[in-house]
């Protein structure tokens, strides 16, 4: 783990300061480790969820997490972490919100957001992003756009109704707890970054 006398090198994200792997093959476990652990971390708090009344997609902690877990892995174990995730649900593993599984639900375009999401928040934290509350705040919003991007146009050709609609139905009403988690990212990430030695570059 680097020390306050180290320097990160640029270009690193939170997953990187965890102690070096000896030898290429305890580098790779340690990689499935920590994106089975994010796809697992996404799935618990999927459970935290809280139906919207006339909406099909619940409040959830999932995006938050889904949006954690591609900051602090960086993009390509973001990617896979958010990518097992998706797939074991499509599968069967009942890890989506409210304990659900499969591929016929409208909100699933979200969970696919969380793919590109994941991506996103991990390039960005790599060029450190995450090391300052408002950089945290603008990785945290791209993000959650990239989520919306596919997610609202997914909910629309799922249920046959316009954009407006689907907008109306699965994005207007989550706005402002999107931003209450952007405040709690804008404080969490840049602490973690502090608490470790280190401010922004």
């Amino acid at each position: 783990m680097a020390t306050a006398s180290t320097p990160i090198p640029s270009g690193t994200v939170l997953a990187d300061l965890l102690p070096a792997a000896s030898g290429r093959l305890a580098a790779q476990t340690r990689d499935l480790v920590l994106v089975a652990g994010g796809a697992a971390l996404t799935g618990l708090a999927a459970q935290l969820s809280v139906n919207v009344p006339g909406s099909p997609v619940p409040v959830t902690g999932q995006t938050f997490a889904a949006l954690l877990v591609g900051t602090a892995l960086g993009t390509r174990r973001g990617i896979a972490s958010l990518g097992l995730y998706l797939l074991a649900g499509m599968a069967g593993l009942p890890w989506f919100a409210q304990g659900t599984s499969g591929w016929a639900m409208p909100s699933l375009g979200y969970v696919i957001g969380f793919v590109l999401a994941a991506g996103l928040v991990g390039a960005l934290a790599r060029r450190g992003a995450d090391r300052s509350p408002l950089r945290t705040a603008g990785a945290m919003v791209a993000g959650t756009l990239a989520i919306y991007a596919v997610g609202v146009p997914y909910l629309a050709a799922s249920l046959n109704v316009s954009l407006g609609r689907a907008a109306e139905l699965g994005l207007y009403p989550y706005l402002v707890g999107d931003g209450l988690k952007a405040v709690l990212a804008m404080g969490a990430l840049p602490l973690a970054w502090k608490l470790l030695g280190r401010r922004g570059n």
